[in-house]
């Protein structure tokens, strides 16, 4: 079983920064892909970012495109969102997934075998 932890959300005013953590545990944990999604209250969940494991290719919202940045340290079993110039609207949970077949959409949170329990984060205008 793969189990995801999220953490680094918190409170900061528009412009600012903040890099959220997701570690994964678990055996033989190698996913295909690894992803950043959130939500708002009332709204759906949506994708943020994504990165393949193996070859590191990333793909972005394209509301956070140039602002929010993906990456991952496999040697950690780690994934990690840099969120910079950071606007009222990002204000949400924010959740990361792990995705296990190969080859699928890493945009579609329905694709994802595992998820975290979400770290909250609050983007004061």
């Amino acid at each position: 079983q793969v189990q995801l932890v999220e953490s680094g959300g918190g409170f900061v005013q528009a412009g600012g920064s903040l890099r959220l953590s997701c570690a994964a545990s678990g055996r033989s944990f190698s996913p295909y892909g690894m992803g950043w999604f959130r939500q708002a209250p009332g709204k759906e969940r949506e994708f943020v970012a994504a990165v393949t494991w193996s070859g590191g290719s990333s793909y972005y919202a394209d509301s956070v495109k140039g602002r929010f940045s993906i990456s991952r340290d496999n040697a950690k079993n780690t994934v990690y969102l840099q969120m910079n110039s950071l606007k009222s609207e990002d204000t949400a949970m924010y959740y990361c997934a792990a995705a296990n077949s190969l080859y699928v959409n890493l945009y579609e949170p329905g694709r994802y075998n595992y998820w975290g329990q979400g770290t909250q984060v609050t983007v004061s205008s």
